[in-house]
């Protein structure tokens, strides 16, 4: 039960943190510069937003944005996080595909355990290329807008894509430690297991347990009929 619970947890983990790259990849309020001082901006109540596909304007009058369509001329870091966040996006729906597969109470045909065990090994390992992808696109973001101008305060899309990266990397860690301690895929012991019993001849003659459980049950049906 305990470990259904923890696959269930990090399942769930990891779909909130996918969800939330997603709304920070979709959303623009990553961090909020300012073209003048600080005194200026504070006293003039206008600050900018810039984020992975839009620069806006942002003041109690106005609220205007610019699409970041040039992509030639766009600054490395936004192009670099624009792919590592979109790959995030993508990558995350066969990772949840993956790992819902590998639920205990997802079955599909005559699913062995084996399979369900890769299912959720490949799962996690996704779920924590997701989280890196997330987690390198948010930190170098912000330094790069410090690097080419004043930066005021982070947005809020910014800590929400900070916040999934986060429980995806936690979600992967425990998908793939139950996946590690998982007690279904553990090698059975064979049911055909033998003893060897010693014949009046001399020689070494192996019996089969199992039949032998077989036959001894049929057997006491046999006697209670």
């Amino acid at each position: 039960m305990a470990h259904v619970c923890r696959q269930l947890s990090g399942s769930g983990a990891s779909f909130a943190g996918w969800v939330g790259i997603i709304i920070a990849t979709a959303t623009n309020d990553w961090v909020r510069t300012c073209d003048y001082t600080v005194t200026t901006c504070v006293r003039m109540d206008e600050l900018g937003a810039r984020g992975l596909w839009a620069e806006c304007v942002i003041s109690p009058s106005l609220y205007h944005c610019v699409t970041l369509n040039h992509i030639l001329t766009l600054p490395a870091y936004i192009q670099t996080c624009r792919a590592l966040m979109v790959c995030a996006c993508l990558m995350g729906l066969p990772a949840m595909g993956l790992v819902l597969m590998s639920m205990p109470c997802v079955r599909l045909g005559d699913e062995i355990p084996a399979t369900k065990l890769r299912h959720g090994m490949v799962g996690g390992a996704l779920t924590f290329i997701v989280a890196l992808c997330g987690l390198v696109s948010t930190i170098w973001f912000p330094i790069g807008a410090h690097a080419e101008e004043g930066l005021m305060s982070f947005g809020i899309s910014l800590y929400t894509g900070w916040v999934g990266s986060a429980l995806c990397l936690l979600g992967s860690f425990m998908i793939l430690c139950c996946c590690g301690d998982n007690p279904s895929a553990t090698p059975q012991r064979q049911q055909n297991s033998y003893y060897y019993s010693r014949q009046a001849g001399g020689a070494d003659t192996p019996i089969n347990l199992a039949a032998t459980a077989v036959v001894t049950g049929n057997h006491a049906k046999s006697a209670h009929v």
